[in-house]
Parts: C-alpha cells; structure tokens; sequence
C-alpha cells in the first residue's frame, strides 16, 4: 500500500471504525489511450458484455496496459491492472467502506479455547490442520494477511511486519513478510484452492476449476509459497462486478459448476439456474453475470461449504490435487452434506482415535440460509449485512463494510420489523443464538464421549463389526455439529435448521456410544461403567 498514513480518514462514528481510504485516484496506465474499437476484432465476448454498460465511455486502457504494443503484435500481451484502487477511482465511496476496519471483530480469535466457539476442537478435529489455528473471521480487507499468518498455513513462515500490520490493510507484502523460517506447533496446509476465495489477482491465471493448462500459469497442484508471491490485493471489486458490463456477476469456479448444475437453491421448487448467464473466455475461464434473483450469490463465492484440499476415497485411497474434487461445491444443506461427500465419494480426513472417515467443513452460512424464514421472505445477504449509509456530501450508497445485523441493528432488523425496539430485537437473536450455542455444547459433549468410549472398546478388543458402526455414527454425528462450529450466525441464519441438525448428531452419537458399550458388555459380561 503507498503509504498508509495519506490515505487515513477520520474516526467515524456509530460502529467505530477506521478508513484506510482510496489513496490515490487511479489513471489509466502508462497514460495510454487506444480506441475500444481496435480491441473488439479478437474479444467478441467482451464487446457484447461493454456494449450499452455504464461503462462504455471507458476506454480498453483504464484497466489494461500495454496496448499499443499488444495491437501492433498480438503476442505482446497487455497487462491488466487488478487493484482495487482502479475502480475505486470512481467509485469512492465503495472503496472506502470496503477498507473500513470493524473494530469489534477481533484479529486471531482462536475458536477451539474455553470461551471459543468449539471447545473441544482440537479433540474432535484430531489430526486436522485446523487444530493448529482455527479462527473466527474478520473484515475483509485482511482476507489475505490473515490467511498466510495462520499457524496452519505455512508452518508459521508468514508473520506480520511488525504489529500495525494486523490493524492496518494494505498490500500483503506491505504487511507481511516471508521469514524463511518455520515454526514448531504449526503445520503446512495451505494450498493454492485456498487462495482463489482470498484474492482476485489470480484470475487470468488460473483455469476453469484450477485444471492445468499451458495458458495458466497456476493450477490445483502448484507450489503454494511460489504462488503466494504473485498476490498483492485481497478479493477486489472484480469478484463481484464485471468491469466490462457493469454488472455483478461471480467469477468463483467451484460456485459457477454448482449453480450450473443445480440453481441458486437446489431446496427451492424453482432451483433458479437461468438467475447465472454464463460467459466462456477462450476455453480457459468463466464468469457467471447475476440475472434477477441472484443477487447473494456473489457472497456464495466463499460463504459456502466446499472441498478444497486433498482427502480420501471411502475406500482409504488418497486423493489428489490432481482430482476435480479438491475444488468442489457440494451445494447441500447440514442434512445431507454427508450423502452429497458419499455421492462423489470424497472424506476430508481421518479421525486420531476412531479412524472415521469425516468431513472438515467450512463455513456454510449461503446454504444454511436456505428455507429459512428470512430466506423465504426474500431477504437477501446484503439487505443485514451492506446497509445504505450516507457521504459527506449527503448521498446515499451501499456501504462496502460487511458487519453483521447486530452492529447495524436499527437499519437492519427495524427496517422491516418496526414494531420493536432495538433492545427487543437484540433480545431475539440473542435467545436463538444462546439456544444454538447450548446445543452445539452437548452435542460436542456425546461427540466426545464417543471418542473416549471408542477408545475403551478398542483397548477392550471389542468385535470389528461393533468398531465399524460406531465409526459410521461418529462421521454422521461429526459434520451435523461440525456445521455450526463453521457456519458464522451461531444459528440465526436458520435457527430449525440448526435444532434439527445439532439434535441428530447428538442422537447419531448416542447410538454409536451404545453400540460400543453393548458389545463391551457381550464381551466381558459386566455393566459398563463411567
């Protein structure tokens, strides 16, 4: 970032946040200017997308470099500026908000400690990278820093400069440095699927689903740390709006293959799968523009539950980033995440003790807002999480600071329920998600007596068959808790869903836990006792 101290604005008010504002108006590069024209015998798909925008009067050049050379010899290829600052020459206001830093979202809030949102993590998720560090989110700005600091990323190779880097976004390598070294207690689990949701700056880069290809320059396989070196920005505006027809669209391939294949919401009598025109550029990448109805779907990009790392067949048998579904949208809700994993045939991991083959979820708040009563209302994402919010010069636009509804509660909640108060309408959310995290807690609980009780059967040299179900209830009753330790809302987002989901695994535990004890009793003869 060109330094950060010219481009701080002003404490605002309200949720108390930090702008770490548009630095400098950006201008087309190298002050080029060329004829839209000239560029449109060769990239036919971008003239139908350019034809009648809001940004027809902009030329080729207020993005792409080099293009005189690259019209006189076509090899030439131009460079295509993808910093946000670009457009947040003109769209200022977004720019500025996006940069925003919400202060009451904490930095490395671990989520497997006492006060975390799964206590028992590091039991339950053994080996799993993310018992190294697993932490809630924060603003998106820090999207990618946070990624590459992580314990479980690189073995604590990436480390923030120096401590203004967690509290001030800017260029990654502006905040963050590679030190060559790494650390104990850590572990190496980043990957370059990982980092197609964290940043924009790969996308002419990276093929349809991360295939190889000699025009990409990164696929599923490459060396992570090598790839690292090629970003700069966080996820940019780009990712959700096509700066050639000014409309949004998603450009997440895992997202576009799944609404292809089965609609906006595959729950809905309407899936919806006209609400995603799909463009091909050259048998190389995709985007998908939003049509009426699709509006969330830009968030579904990285809110959702995907498979993006190596796993292992049912069978055992390893699977590679050399395979499709390393990069994969399941696209199903907590009841039947388990059937789609089987559909596909694909596990995450193995568990340290029981050996069940389970599922390392994500963070699933688009499908867990499926069927919800909001969701059957038409409340979109950005209704609870972008409010309208005013300039300096009175204005109104939508702001590009995603905070949740309780930040914003009277322009969220009183909004459409302006029969309560602020304080009631805390309250109910407060009642469902203390609710939610209750049950979370037992269910986390009987998960962890199955693991003990297994143990104890295991060393007890209790009959296969006994083990084998008790696995198959394990795999069942982990991803139906593990999908509220992932999902953000602490089950706001869907609070029947979360009920039903969190009462089937501790239900599913119970029943594996009763396996082993009946088969501890056929063998020894004796009651079991704990």
């Amino acid at each position: 970032m060109r330094g950060w101290w010219k481009g701080m604005l002003p404490l605002l008010t309200g949720a108390a946040l930090v702008s770490m504002a548009a630095l400098s108006a950006a201008q087309a590069p190298n002050g080029e200017k060329v004829d839209a024209a000239g560029c449109f015998g060769c990239h036919e798909e971008v003239q139908t997308l350019w034809k009648g925008s809001s940004h027809v009067d902009l030329g080729c050049d207020t993005c792409h470099a080099g293009m005189p050379a690259h019209l006189k010899n076509p090899q030439e290829k131009p460079r295509t500026d993808l910093n946000p600052e670009v457009c947040g020459a003109c769209h200022q206001n977004q720019y500025e908000t996006f940069f925003q830093v919400n202060w009451n979202s904490p930095a490395r809030q671990e989520k497997g400690v006492p006060e975390g949102r799964s206590p028992q993590q590091d039991k339950l998720l053994a080996p799993h990278g993310f018992t190294v560090e697993h932490n809630e989110p924060r603003s998106h700005p820090f999207m990618v820093a946070d990624m590459l600091v992580v314990d479980r990323f690189s073995a604590g190779r990436y480390q923030f400069k120096e401590r203004w880097g967690v509290t001030r976004p800017g260029k990654v390598w502006d905040v963050v440095e590679d030190t060559g070294r790494t650390l104990p207690a850590t572990t190496k689990a980043g990957n370059p699927v990982c980092l197609q949701c964290k940043t924009s700056d790969l996308i002419l880069k990276w093929k349809f689903l991360g295939d190889k290809d000699p025009g990409a320059k990164w696929d599923r396989t490459s060396d992570v740390d090598a790839m690292v070196k090629d970003v700069q920005n966080v996820m940019g505006c780009i990712h959700c709006h096509d700066p050639h027809a000014a409309r949004s669209r998603i450009v997440r391939d895992a997202l576009i293959e799944a609404v292809s294949r089965e609609g906006i919401n595959p729950y809905a009598p309407d899936p919806q799968k006209n609400a995603v025109e799909v463009v091909t550029f050259r048998d190389f990448r995709r985007i998908g523009l939003i049509n009426e109805g699709g509006a969330g779907l830009v968030c579904g990009q990285c809110h959702v539950e995907y498979s993006c790392n190596p796993g292992i067949t049912p069978e055992g048998e390893k699977i590679g980033f050399d395979d499709r579904r390393t990069n994969h949208f399941p696209w199903r809700n907590a009841l039947d995440i388990l059937e789609q994993y089987d559909t596909i045939g694909f596990r995450d991991f193995r568990h340290a003790v029981t050996g069940a083959r389970l599922v390392k979820l994500q963070h699933p708040e688009f499908e867990t807002f499926w069927g919800s009563v909001h969701e059957r209302a038409g409340v979109k994402c950005i209704d609870c999480h972008m409010v309208p919010a005013k300039n300096g010069a009175g204005e109104t636009f939508t702001s590009h600071l995603m905070v949740g509804p309780r930040e914003r509660i009277e322009q969220v909640c009183l909004r459409c329920h302006p029969e309560s108060t602020a304080e009631e309408a805390l309250y109910q959310v407060d009642a469902v998600q203390n609710y939610t995290r209750g049950k979370m807690r037992k269910a986390e609980y009987h998960l962890e007596l199955l693991i003990d009780t297994f143990e104890e059967a295991a060393r007890q040299g209790v009959p296969e068959e006994a083990l084998a179900a008790a696995r198959k209830q394990h795999e069942i009753a982990h991803v139906l808790w593990e999908w509220w330790t992932a999902e953000n809302s602490d089950g706001w987002h869907n609070p029947s869903l979360a009920r039903e989901s969190l009462a089937a695994s501790e239900a599913a535990a119970k029943e594996g836990i009763k396996t082993l004890q009946d088969a501890m009793k056929a063998k020894t003869g004796a009651p079991v006792v704990r």
